[in-house]
């Protein structure tokens, strides 16, 4: 059964890609248009924001590879460090981290859900990098994250360097909703 636009979008493009009598690559486009979904407003969860202000406050600290405190993160590092103040207890990895939580959608995006990456080489096919969603609008989803710069926050829509690395979202149980 398929879960979303965005699975129908895949599946036909796999077809159409191995239909025709020569082989073809064919590069899936991510659709960043404005749904219905985006006029309708994301339920506020307290617990949600809290992470998202911790977060902020990390803004500029320094992008250390293997960090995991203030004094320099990487990716992973910096989810787990700001999820184990609030009672979280997260594996390690970004790609280990891309196998917890509930799939979600890019139309079903909201604050708090984990984007997840492929690394710095493009032609990867598994996760290297993960965000966290802080604010999402019909023009922008906002994420969080710890990379070359230190923590920063950066819009995907705009963003042509993690659109074509996008992967997928996962959505944590923070209770509440």
């Amino acid at each position: 059964m398929l879960k979303s636009p965005l699975h129908f979008f895949f599946l036909l493009t796999f077809v159409l890609a191995f239909s025709s009598t020569s082989l073809a690559i064919v590069s899936p486009k991510i659709d960043l248009s404005v749904s219905y979904q985006d006029s309708i407003p994301k339920k506020s969860n307290p617990k949600v924001d809290a992470i998202i202000s911790y977060a902020k406050t990390f803004l500029g600290v320094p992008y250390r590879y293997g960090g995991s405190t203030p004094s320099g993160f990487d990716c992973s590092g910096f989810i787990n460090y700001i999820f184990g103040n609030f009672g979280f207890s997260l594996v390690r990895s970004s790609y280990a981290l891309a196998e917890i939580g509930e799939t979600i959608a890019l139309s079903e995006i909201q604050p708090g859900d984990l984007m997840f990456f492929k690394g710095s080489n493009v032609n990867s096919t598994s996760v290297g990098h993960v965000a966290m969603v802080i604010d999402v609008t019909a023009d922008e989803i906002k994420f969080i994250h710890s990379a070359n710069g230190g923590v920063q926050i950066t819009n995907f829509k705009t963003s042509k360097y993690y659109i074509q690395r996008y992967v997928k979202t996962k959505r944590l149980d923070y209770g509440g909703y």
